[in-house]
């Protein structure tokens, strides 16, 4: 079935823009650019994700996923001008699924959306026992559940962006191998969506930044300088 994307914004413009782009790849939109009509309309007839501005007036995006959330687990991804990761921790540990910043790419956009539609369907596996279901992973101190995509750190949960938790993934899967920045932009950005090096040393720091709250001794993820990052099983 074709998965519908509600779209919430006091920018016109963005949410027209960003629903072309989602049509011409096959979803269906519902824009709204007032969030109190957005939360009665999203209670009433879930979508199957849902895109959030932070900053909007009367109501932002914060209070709008705080209300939703009463009532409805539908994905969420954040997208805001704002660089303050007060409001991103925030919104993460109140049950958004990602966070983009403005100015975003809209094809960087339409990959969060589809690999969070995985994750989402993947979830379901309880209601279809007879899918295949994605293993936990445990090593040594870290374990994840791709399935659910639930990650804890000495049996305490990390809330983790879907992609920080897809290159914690591809670390975790072999200790001690190296993966170089290509392989780990390859595994966190499919659908050809190009970032530049920097976005990966960027989410490693978050990725270390989000442990250390929970074990400020954490330092499983090594850097080798010029080659890329490992994960290490017995740190």
């Amino acid at each position: 079935m074709t998965a519908t994307i509600a779209l919430v914004d006091d920018d016109k413009n963005i949410l027209t823009s960003v629903s072309i782009a989602l049509q011409t790849e096959g979803f269906l939109t519902r824009l709204y650019s007032d969030p109190e009509a957005a939360l009665k309309a999203l209670i009433e007839n879930p979508a199957d994700l849902a895109v959030f501005d932070i900053k909007m007036p009367r109501m932002d995006g914060l209070e709008l996923l705080r209300r939703l959330r009463e009532k409805s687990h539908m994905p969420v991804i954040f997208l805001t001008s704002k660089a303050d990761e007060l409001d991103e921790a925030l919104g993460l540990a109140m049950g958004a699924d990602d966070y983009i910043s403005k100015p975003f790419s809209q094809r960087l956009l339409i990959a969060r959306i589809r690999a969070i539609l995985r994750r989402a369907e993947a979830s379901k596996v309880d209601a279809a026992p007879d899918e295949p279901v994605a293993e936990p992973i445990v090593r040594g101190r870290l374990e994840m559940d791709p399935a659910r995509h639930r990650v804890k750190w000495m049996g305490r949960d990390v809330t983790l962006t879907v992609t920080e938790f897809l290159i914690l993934e591809t670390l975790a899967a072999r200790p001690g191998v190296v993966k170089n920045r290509n392989q780990l932009m390859d595994a966190a950005y499919q659908d050809d969506v190009y970032v530049d090096d920097r976005t990966i040393d960027s989410h490693i720091k978050r990725l270390r930044r989000k442990f250390r709250e929970v074990d400020p001794e954490f330092n499983a993820i090594d850097t080798l300088y010029g080659a890329g990052y490992r994960f290490s099983e017995e740190a």
